[in-house]
């Protein structure tokens, strides 16, 4: 049975390849270079290098699993759906002896997943939860809801909502539609903040507070740039936005070239969060152009992800800390969480420049 499931697959791939090789494939393709001591191969799949936060994910992945001695077939879809599809299609017909994918739109993925399920290929989700399947066996990421908590927590105290005298403005800028940690973290950040909308502690002028009107697609820096700038001409000409609600340091790039554009300064310049404390973040936010990011340290979660794939692949158990709170619609998945961490001004140095996770230069010559 697998072997015709798989001569069926190579087929389907021996086409798609040509897709792969016409659209260019961003180089990611580090496999076949490094053979482990074990002899096995694991497939892992990344959404994008446009993001500096996923090509850090991708090269702890590559160093972790090499350092366990496995194989690293390491492939980037650069956000195109069909692309991540036929790569991991391309990584069942290898028979890779495990899977890890961090979607590009989990929905496409579901008829392939289910392939690797029935030859025996065990599925991790990485960071971003495979939805609507059966065919996975673990999920390691951060505590998504907890870092939408974060971010209003620190807006909340920023802001010093719980003693405000006289009403601030917010603006909203949320995570994509098709990833499920958006929603969790929108929840979280609402959690927080909901009740300051609720009693005029907080106004938002565009009305658009629901996550379906403040998700952005594709987590696009450009889309929130568009909405910013439109929000700054349609709802603050005569009055000066005071937060912007950043769910990714991407989102905060693209916020503050709307607001230099549409003359803010130090002195008017609002409170704007963001989240994976980006290097370019990092140094936004010494220079007063991002006020908050959320840290979270992809090392760490690199290794949980590591430990669980050479679990599976040895017949053991993954550390879990978590089998309640990620229903896929099809399960719950069996999780590892780990603790995300709030990064400012104040604390910067402690968290990713003493700790080694960026040297001082990097951050200071970032662009």
């Amino acid at each position: 049975m697998k072997q015709r499931i798989l001569s069926v697959a190579l087929i389907a791939v021996m086409v798609l390849s040509l897709t792969l090789t016409g659209c260019g494939n961003s180089g990611s393709s580090d496999g076949g270079e490094n053979q482990g001591g074990s002899g096995k191969v694991v497939g892992v799949a990344m959404p994008t290098q446009s993001s500096e936060r996923w090509i850090k994910d991708g090269r702890n992945m590559k160093s972790k699993l090499e350092d366990l001695g496995y194989e690293v077939f390491l492939q980037y879809a650069e956000d195109d759906v069909q692309v991540q599809l036929a790569q991991i299609e391309t990584m069942i017909a290898k028979d890779v002896d495990c899977l890890v994918v961090a979607a590009v739109d989990s929905s496409a993925l579901i008829n392939a997943l289910k392939t690797a399920q029935e030859v025996g290929i065990p599925v991790i989700s990485y960071d971003r939860l495979l939805m609507n399947t059966d065919s996975v066996n673990y999920y390691a990421s951060f505590d998504n809801e907890g870092v939408g908590r974060k971010i209003g927590e620190y807006i909340e105290e920023k802001a010093e909502l719980k003693d405000a005298k006289e009403p601030q403005t917010i603006e909203f800028f949320m995570g994509s539609p098709d990833d499920n940690n958006a929603v969790l973290l929108y929840k979280g950040v609402m959690s927080v903040l909901e009740k300051y909308l609720d009693d005029g502690t907080l106004i938002c002028k565009s009305g658009r507070t629901s996550f379906d009107d403040t998700c952005i697609l594709r987590w696009s820096q450009e889309t929130a740039l568009q909405n910013c700038e439109n929000y700054l001409s349609g709802f603050y000409a005569d009055e000066k936005l005071d937060i912007c609600c950043s769910a990714f340091d991407g989102f905060a790039y693209g916020i503050k070239a709307a607001l230099e554009a549409a003359g803010y300064s130090e002195d008017d310049w609002p409170i704007i969060t963001g989240q994976d404390a980006e290097v370019m973040a990092v140094k936004n936010i010494i220079d007063g152009k991002q006020t908050a990011t959320i840290f979270k340290d992809t090392g760490l979660l690199a290794d949980k992800c590591a430990g669980m794939v050479q679990a599976v692949i040895e017949g053991s158990e993954p550390e879990i800390n978590d089998t309640e709170t990620y229903d896929n619609g099809k399960m719950v998945v069996p999780s590892y969480l780990c603790e995300p961490q709030s990064l400012d001004k104040d604390n910067y140095k402690e968290l990713v420049i003493d700790s080694g996770y960026y040297k001082e230069e990097e951050v200071m010559n970032a662009k």
